[in-house]
C-alpha cells in the first residue's frame, strides 16, 4: 500500500504533530493527574479505564472496552491504513505504593501521542491503536491480550517508561529481565506445641529452612540473577505447630535458558527443605512468565533522534537494563520499543514511596510530553520510510501463523 498523502515534509510533519501534543496537553495532564491520584491496582482498573477511553473517544477513536475478555482492557482505534501501529497504555498501580511506577505517565505519553497521530493516519497509511493493557506489575495483562488476539495484525508496538534521573534516553542495547512468579506451599502436621511437639510436622520450619537455603544460593549465582521471597503464612498461634505455609518467590534474568536454570535451582531450596522437615511440597506458577525485552534497532534509532532534539543525553547505554515487563512477550513476537524516561531530579528508586511522588512532579509531565512528541515522530518516521514500513507490515503478529510453524 502506497502512503496515502505523503505531502508534509518530515519536518511539518514533526511540527504539527507536536502542535497536537500541546493541543491536548491540558486534558492529558489531568488525566494523568487523576490516575494518579486514585490508583489502581491490577484488573481492578475500572476508573482509569473509563477515564482513558472517554478521552480517546472525545479525541476521535473507535474504543471497544473489555478487550481479550478482560474488563478493565480496551482498544481504541483510527485509520485503516496497511501497518497498523499499537501504542501500548499501561495505568494499573502497586499495593500500598500507588504509582511508584509511574504507569500514570505510561499512560498520559501514550495518550497524548495516539491523539496527536490521529488527524495524520490516513497520511501515514496507518491502522492506530491505542491498546489498554491492564495487569502489568502482577498479572501479565499484555501476556494474556497477546494469546487471545488483541495484537493480531500489529506490525510495531510502542510505550514508554519513567525511571530514576542518571539513565540514558537512547534504549538500543537496552533490556528487561524475564520473570517468572511462583507460589510454594508446604503442607505439614499439626500438633500441640507444647503437649505433643514430637508429633507434629513444621511446615513453619520448612518455609525458615527454604529462605535460608535461598540466601545462601544467591552467594553463587550471576550479579545479574535476582531471587526475591517472603513468608505469606506459616502458623497463626504459638501453641499449634503449623500444618501449612506459603512462600511466594519470584526468579529473574536476562536470558530465558538462564532464567530456567536458575528456578530448577531454587526450587531445589524448597525441595530441600521439604525434606529435611518431612513436609510435602506444591509449587505453582503465580503468573504469566514475562519475557526478556528486545528493543527494536530501527525503532530506537528514530526515538533516540526525537530525544536529542529535546536536548537529552542519549549516549549509549553503559549496561543492560533491570526490572521486568509483561512488554517483553510483546517485543518477542512484534518489533518493539519500550525506551527509559529519565526523570530529572529523581534520586530515589522505582516502587518507593519517594518515585510515586516523583511521578506526580511538573518535571515528570514535561518530560511524559516530550515523550509522547517522541513517540509520535518515531511512528511517523517508521511508517514513512519505505524500507521500514515494508519491514513492519510483513512483522504483523499472526498467532495463527506462529502456531502452525510451532507443530509443523
Amino acid at each position: 500500500m502506497e502512503i496515502t498523502n505523503p505531502t508534509s515534509s518530515p519536518d511539518v510533519l514533526r511540527q504539527a504533530l507536536k502542535d497536537g501534543v500541546a493541543a491536548w496537553q491540558p486534558r492529558v495532564q489531568s488525566l494523568s493527574e487523576n490516575l494518579h491520584a486514585h490508583p489502581e491496582v491490577s484488573f481492578e482498573e475500572v476508573r482509569a479505564a473509563g477515564a482513558i477511553t472517554s478521552l480517546l473517544s472525545e479525541g476521535g477513536f473507535d474504543v471497544a472496552l473489555g478487550t481479550a475478555d478482560l474488563a478493565t482492557a480496551f482498544t481504541a482505534s483510527a485509520g485503516t491504513g496497511e501497518l497498523t501501529v499499537a501504542l501500548c497504555v499501561e495505568y494499573d498501580a502497586l499495593p500500598s505504593v500507588g504509582h511508584a511506577c509511574g504507569h500514570n505517565l505510561i499512560a498520559g505519553a501514550s495518550v497524548a501521542a495516539a491523539l496527536a497521530l490521529l488527524p495524520h493516519v490516513d497520511e501515514l497509511g496507518i491502522t492506530l491503536k491505542a491498546i489498554g493493557t491492564p495487569a502489568e506489575e502482577h498479572g501479565g495483562g499484555k501476556v494474556l491480550m497477546l494469546e487471545r488476539g488483541a495484537f493480531d495484525g500489529v506490525g510495531l508496538a510502542l510505550m514508554v517508561h519513567p525511571v530514576q534521573d542518571g539513565v540514558t534516553y537512547n534504549p538500543a542495547g537496552t533490556t528487561a529481565q524475564a520473570v517468572g512468579r511462583y507460589e510454594a506451599v508446604f503442607t505439614g502436621k499439626a500438633a500441640h506445641a507444647a503437649a505433643a511437639p514430637h508429633l507434629g510436622v513444621n511446615a513453619g520450619d520448612a518455609a525458615v529452612l527454604s529462605q535460608v537455603a535461598i540466601g545462601l544460593l544467591r552467594q553463587q549465582i550471576p550479579g545479574d540473577h535476582r531471587v526475591a521471597c517472603y513468608v505469606a503464612e506459616a502458623g497463626h498461634v504459638t501453641n499449634i505447630i503449623p500444618d501449612h505455609a506459603v512462600v511466594p518467590f519470584e526468579c529473574r534474568a536476562f536470558t530465558l535458558p538462564e532464567y530456567e536454570a536458575l528456578l530448577e535451582r531454587v526450587k531445589h531450596c524448597f525441595e530441600g527443605a521439604a525434606l529435611a522437615t518431612g513436609t510435602t511440597l506444591r509449587i505453582t506458577a503465580a503468573e504469566p512468565l514475562y519475557e526478556p525485552l528486545i528493543q527494536d534497532g530501527e525503532l530506537a534509532a528514530h526515538w533516540t533522534e526525537a530525544m536529542r532534539a529535546f536536548g537529552k543525553d542519549t549516549s549509549p547505554a553503559a549496561g543492560m537494563g533491570g526490572g521486568s515487563t509483561d512488554m517483553g512477550n510483546i517485543s518477542q513476537v512484534i518489533p518493539s520499543l519500550h525506551p527509559w524516561l529519565s526523570i530529572p531530579g529523581a534520586n530515589v528508586p522505582i516502587h518507593s514511596h519517594g518515585f510515586a511522588a516523583v511521578a506526580n512532579t511538573p518535571e515528570a509531565y514535561a518530560l511524559m510530553f516530550e515523550a509522547a512528541a517522541a513517540l509520535a515522530w518515531t511512528v511517523a518516521g517508521a511508517a514513512n520510510n519505505p524500507q521500514q514500513r515494508e519491514r513492519f507490515i510483513k512483522a504483523a503478529y499472526r498467532r495463527e501463523a506462529l502456531t502452525q510453524e510451532a507443530t509443523s
